[in-house]
């Protein structure tokens, strides 16, 4: 894992050791992932609210959103709380099922949270720049993603 990466996820690690609640965490975890990864400019959660069968917007930090509630099937991460499959958009405009949140954001990363093999939420992440994710940035996700699996 890249260098960043690695210093990020340490400093994740000293918000998982204050035992905040969960909500706090994840809006900590959120402005951490933003203001410390260059190409993240929008970090947020989805919870899954299963009897609904919809994702509803969680702590996040960036701009605000019009996708607060989300159909499990639709857009990218309607498609991760289906497939429980991390997604990786280097070009949104190449997709047909994608939600658009902002005219700046040219790729996606979801990543899943599992619990128990249960979808319960995912981290989801827009980027301004054009194909910046790497197999770091999923390892990296996925290593915070197990973290709070945890925690649900």
């Amino acid at each position: 894992m890249e260098q960043i990466f690695s210093s990020v996820y340490n400093e994740f690690c000293v918000l998982l050791d204050q035992r905040l609640d969960l909500n706090s965490l994840m809006l900590s975890t959120s402005r951490l992932l933003k203001s410390e990864i260059s190409h993240y400019d929008w970090v947020g959660f989805y919870l899954l609210d299963a009897q609904n069968n919809q994702l509803v917007l969680g702590p996040y930090a960036g701009a605000a959103t019009d996708h607060t509630h989300i159909p499990v099937g639709k857009g990218i991460c309607g498609q991760v709380a289906a497939s429980k499959q991390t997604k990786v958009v280097q070009d949104v405009a190449e997709q047909d099922n994608y939600l658009a949140c902002s005219m700046d954001v040219q790729s996606e990363i979801v990543v899943p949270i599992l619990k128990d093999g249960r979808f319960i939420a995912e981290i989801d992440i827009d980027s301004h720049a054009y194909a910046p994710f790497t197999t770091d940035d999923e390892q990296f996700l996925l290593a915070i993603a197990e973290k709070l699996a945890q925690l649900f």
